[in-house]
């Protein structure tokens, strides 16, 4: 190969190289994300999969239908922390369900009995302190009435794990990162920040689940993980 032609390659390759970077750059989320490594209070937390499970309740003349997924939290930290679960259900049709909204008591019950766990919290008891230790770990499930017959691809967002959180402002119709603290944001102070029109974004970890064929027999096919991270929603 001659000097003149691998002096072309290399500056077409060069040229093809600084356009890849710029396409990049421009489509960089400008959308925040969790930080890399902890920089506020976190809390660890184990999940089973989740479970299909139908129960007789009072106000329907065949057994109703609800999913649930179990876990775990721990406070390995160096203090004690609040925890105010949120599990916000997102089905394979675009629509988000929150857990535990209008859930009758004798669905945790039968719940409780099918895992087995004496120890097994509801949403209304589980949420609160928790304090130091595995030895104080705290047991909960969070529940959701079946919306739909085939599962399919799920996700499930766990909010209350972290300290972690933005607060953000409506600037000409976009979300922008204002210039106050990030630690100045806490569930005590959440009302107040929301009635001067701010938007709080927390860390959230996604999970993410599909389910293979369960539209001909609902909740007896295998549930399968697909991955989770880490997100600011």
């Amino acid at each position: 190969m001659s000097r003149l032609l691998k002096r072309v390659v290399f500056l077409t390759a060069l040229s093809l190289a600084a356009l890849a970077c710029r396409r990049v750059a421009v489509a960089a989320p400008d959308y925040p994300v969790p930080s890399s490594y902890p920089i506020s209070w976190e809390l660890k937390f184990t999940h089973g999969m989740p479970h299909r499970i139908a129960v007789d309740v009072n106000d329907s003349p065949v057994p109703k239908a609800y999913w649930y997924m179990t876990y775990t939290v721990t406070n390995e930290g160096d203090k004690e922390q609040k925890f105010y679960p949120q599990m916000d259900l997102l089905t394979a049709d675009g629509n988000v369900h929150k857990s535990d909204e209008k859930v009758p008591k004798k669905v945790f019950d039968s719940i409780k009995d099918e895992v087995h766990n004496k120890f097994l919290e509801p949403y209304t008891s589980i949420s609160g302190p928790i304090r130091l230790g595995p030895a104080e770990a705290r047991d909960g499930v969070a529940v959701w009435p079946e919306t739909q017959p085939r599962m399919e691809h799920f996700s499930v967002f766990v909010t209350g794990l972290s300290g972690e959180a933005v607060i953000m402002k409506n600037i000409d119709g976009k979300l922008t990162k204002t210039e106050a603290a990030d630690d100045m944001y806490s569930k005590d102070n959440e009302d107040e920040l929301l009635k001067k029109g701010l938007t709080i974004l927390r860390k959230t970890l996604q999970l993410n689940f599909y389910i293979r064929g369960d539209e001909v027999y609902p909740g007896e096919d295998e549930v399968n993980k697909t991955g989770e991270e880490w997100i600011m929603r």
